[in-house]
């Protein structure tokens, strides 16, 4: 892992710069192992391999490590209904697009999204970060709807429901997926089937 490199070069007298993004990176992978309220600063130097006065440099404390990892994640979510894919054609295909992405992102950000995921609501950042994933949901709720409007999906389908179960499909993800178990285009392939051949009129 590059944080394990990084701390392997400091101990061998070849210092390899750590950066604010490794930083994050290191801290989002312990919030998940430990939970956020259970690891401390000093948890997240011994990570890092630096000291807390090194990491205070970088940040102003905690929780600015978690505002800019779910910051990462959420990015990528939001990042998707910009794409031309979810935003051009037909509601069906904009939604296939949309979960496709997801499961992409949540692959390659995995830390992240994990950590997104997991949240309790307990800090104003954890409350901020469930009410922009609120947002998303109820975008992707909004183009359920439309598809039914369209046709393309069963009459009988709840949009806010469907919408809720997509995420948790996608979502669910974080418990076993690890990257190279599973190449990320079948993966992605297998969510696709498996959720739209249900939903398809």
């Amino acid at each position: 892992m590059a944080s394990d490199a990084r701390r392997a070069g400091r101990r061998s007298g070849n210092p390899e710069p750590y950066t604010l993004a490794s930083l994050v990176e290191v801290a989002a992978r312990a919030f998940n192992e430990r939970g956020y309220d259970a690891t401390s600063m000093e948890d997240l130097s011994r990570a890092a391999g630096i000291t807390k006065s090194s990491f205070y440099h970088h940040v102003a404390g905690k929780e600015a490590l978690l505002r800019a990892a779910l910051d990462r994640a959420l990015d990528g979510l939001f990042g998707i209904l910009g794409e031309p894919g979810a935003v051009d054609g037909e509601p069906l295909e904009r939604l296939r697009h949309i979960v496709r992405r997801q499961v992409e992102v949540l692959a390659t950000e995995l830390p992240y999204v994990t950590l997104l995921l997991r949240l309790r609501g307990n800090t104003e950042t954890e409350r901020w970060a469930l009410a922009r994933r609120r947002e998303f949901d109820q975008a992707v709720a909004g183009l359920v709807a439309a598809a039914v409007d369209a046709g393309a999906v069963r009459p009988d389908v709840h949009p806010v429901v469907a919408a809720r179960l997509l995420s948790g499909t996608v979502n669910s993800l974080i418990e076993w997926y690890r990257p190279g178990r599973v190449p990320l285009a079948d993966l992605v392939d297998a969510v696709d089937r498996q959720v739209f051949e249900g939903l398809r009129r």
